[in-house]
This record gives C-alpha cells, sequence and structure tokens, in this order.
C-alpha cells in the first residue's frame, strides 16, 4: 500500500519513535526453526522500518538491539546476533549514507567484540555529518545504567565546580543521557505481545504514547508501522493538563 492508503496527518507526525524490536525467537519457533533464523528476518525488518521513518520525514529512531541483560543469553546466539549488526552495517551503510541518516549508539561499545565494534565505529565516523534521520541503536544497554553513570558523571562535574547543582533540573539532568541533544520519543512500539519497558529509555518515556501489539519483530512490515501511527495520532496527549 502507498502512504496516502492511510489514514495520516503529515501535520502531526511523531519527531521520535522508539521501537522494542521482540519476538524474533517466538517467531522462528513457531515455524520450527532455530532463533537465529528469527534475528536474521528481523534484520531485514529494520530496513522496511527505516524506509517508512524516511517516508514519514520522523527525525529520530531508536532501536533496542541488545540490552545489558542480552549477554545471559548462549553465547552462540550472542555470537550471531553481534555478526548480524556487523553483516548490516556493512551492507546497508552506503544506502544509509545515501538517505542522510546519522547512526549512533545507546550504551557501552566495551563488551562488543573487536571486529564488530570496528563496524560500529567506521558507521558512526562516516555518518557523523548527515543530518536527515538519526539512527540511535540502543546496544549493550541499560537504562538503570544509564541514569548511574548520568548521576556519576553529574557528581564529577560539580566536583570539579563544572556545575553548579543549583542548576540541575529536569533539562540539565538530560544532557547527561546517551539521547543528551534529543527530544524525548513520542512514540514508543514493543512487538510481540509484551507490556513491559524491560529497562528501555526509563527517563526519556516519562511522557511518551505506548503502543503494544502482537505482530513480532520478524512480521513488523511498513503497513504495521503506518497503523501504529495512525493510532498514535488518535491519542490526547495532555502531559498532566486537562485539554
Amino acid at each position: 500500500m502507498d502512504l496516502k492508503d492511510y489514514n495520516i496527518d503529515m501535520k502531526k507526525i511523531p519527531k521520535h519513535v522508539a521501537i522494542i524490536m521482540d519476538g524474533n525467537g517466538r517467531w522462528a519457533k513457531k515455524r520450527l526453526m532455530p532463533r537465529t533464523a528469527g534475528h536474521k528476518v528481523g534484520v531485514e525488518r529494520v530496513r522496511d522500518i527505516i524506509k517508512a521513518v524516511d517516508k514519514l520525514n520522523i527525525k529520530y529512531l531508536t532501536l533496542y538491539a541488545f540490552s545489558t541483560e542480552n549477554w545471559k543469553r548462549p553465547s552462540d546466539e550472542v555470537g550471531v546476533l553481534m555478526q548480524l549488526l556487523a553483516n548490516y552495517l556493512k551492507k546497508e551503510i552506503d544506502e544509509l549514507d545515501r538517505k542522510n541518516v546519522r547512526i549512533r549508539v545507546l550504551g557501552e561499545l566495551d563488551r562488543i567484540p573487536k571486529k564488530v565494534r570496528e563496524e560500529i565505529e567506521k558507521a558512526i565516523i562516516r555518518t557523523k555529518d548527515n543530518d536527515n534521520i538519526v539512527l540511535n541503536i540502543a546496544l549493550n544497554y541499560g537504562s538503570r545504567l544509564e541514569i548511574i553513570r548520568a548521576v556519576k558523571n553529574i557528581v564529577e562535574d560539580c566536583s570539579n565546580e563544572k556545575l553548579d547543582i543549583e542548576r540541575l533540573d529536569e533539562e540539565k539532568f538530560k544532557e547527561y543521557l546517551y539521547t543528551e541533544d534529543q527530544p524525548d520519543p513520542d512514540l514508543m512500539i514493543r512487538t510481540s505481545g509484551e507490556q513491559r519497558l524491560s529497562n528501555f529509555l526509563l527517563y526519556q518515556l516519562a511522557y511518551s504514547e505506548f503502543i503494544f501489539t502482537e505482530t513480532a519483530w520478524p512480521d513488523f512490515t511498513e503497513d504495521e508501522f503506518f497503523k501504529a501511527i495512525e493510532l498514535y495520532q488518535n491519542r490526547n496527549r495532555r502531559f498532566g493538563d486537562i485539554k
């Protein structure tokens, strides 16, 4: 279907959409396939959703790729996930650069395998001046650790007299998060039926709209994304007010 086939108001497009890409393993299990097969199909959906984001002129897209808790998974599955990310960047970097996409990472790269880390760093450097879409990849990311990291940096800056504690408010605190210079997500989508945040952007999602869909990530096509945007536009966002 074409964009004109949807009831989307281009004047009410969210600036920032965050997605928890869930259900790859369950999708594969239903089809009597190994979990890694679901992850491979899931990578294809990333390509589709970036195209959809581009069509809607959404500026920021944050994808929850790998959490700090995901290291508990079997080592062979972790290895496949890391290799898929490296392969995706190698294969798609020309197209991402052509679409003027800037790649950023939310999380710490210290535990990421060296070869994968090198691909990530190359992609970040190559796209650093792009300004059409900002693609945040939440990798080795945990929101509680992000907040603790922010607090430690604030304490250090106060100790070094770089920050007056009296100046610390919500906006100043945001400057110490990975998303320091970005608007908070307007919309958070989680696929595959689970209804929890799983340690994802706990500070940034305070006033976001949430959409939980039963559709597993490998089946979350452009059509599903556009339908989620339609649902979002039917929400009444009051931010604590009564309007």
